[in-house]
């Protein structure tokens, strides 16, 4: 299982992904679910993946591959004109790998499924965020929606939906993350340290905080017994039922 979540307030976009890959209780690996392409100036591309790990490694590994083709320039990331055009190319290659992987073609409850978050800003335009179904098509983030989730979302979203405000500050957002993040953990085992966080700073065109944190975090850990901490303290001061 997996959790990640892309955040959009004023001062740019957030990213946050867990590592923990399982397929079963005795098979547990730590993947990397959190890509970056980057061209200095020009344009900051992040995408989050969730599903089978074998489709999204090669939506990955075909986004990758085809922006170091010097016979194929004519559909890459890091030249597509707009965030629209690369959630399309996403999406599109998201619909390539599941339809070549199941011998049945592409059906909506595939095992070979696999969902991502995708933002960024490309030069002219504004810092935007998207969630790339199985299927291929996507939806943008928007006032009403500031953030996407996927994988595992349930136990993490009541602090982000209470809490968020499209003014804070960075400092403000990572804290938010990492209550979210610390709930899902402590209610889901498939979900697991270390966490990859990354900063984009609007209209910065480069990549600003890049951080993996780990259980021997310091801050994390402060987060952690603190939000518990908090937790039990509301809940004695809470009136006790009486008939």
């Amino acid at each position: 299982m997996t959790y990640c979540v892309g955040l959009m307030i004023d001062r740019g976009l957030v990213f946050m992904s867990d590592t923990r890959t399982n397929a079963g209780i005795d098979s547990i690996s730590t993947f990397r679910k959190m890509h970056v392409w980057e061209e200095p100036g020009e344009r900051v591309i992040v995408l989050m993946s969730a599903g089978n790990l074998a489709t999204t490694q090669a939506v990955v590994s075909l986004l990758d591959e085809r922006t170091k083709a010097a016979g194929d320039r004519t559909a890459t990331l890091l030249e597509t004109p707009s965030m629209y055009q690369t959630a399309r190319m996403v999406g599109n290659t998201v619909k390539e790998v599941i339809a070549s992987s199941s011998p049945a073609g592409q059906k909506a409850d595939s095992y070979f499924n696999a969902s991502f978050v995708m933002g960024g800003q490309i030069r002219g335009s504004e810092p935007r965020l998207f969630m790339i179904y199985p299927e291929g098509n996507f939806i943008e983030s928007t006032e009403d929606t500031p953030f996407f989730q996927i994988g595992e979302t349930k136990y993490g979203k009541p602090i982000i939906v209470r809490t968020y405000d499209r003014a804070m500050s960075f400092a403000e957002t990572v804290k938010l993350l990492m209550v979210s993040f610390d709930s899902t953990l402590k209610s889901n085992l498939s979900v697991g340290l270390p966490l990859d966080l990354l900063f984009y700073e609007r209209d910065s065109f480069r990549v600003g905080v890049r951080k993996r944190i780990g259980g021997d975090d310091p801050y994390y850990r402060a987060v952690s017994d603190g939000w518990s901490n908090a937790l039990k303290s509301a809940f004695k001061s809470l009136p006790d039922y009486s008939e």
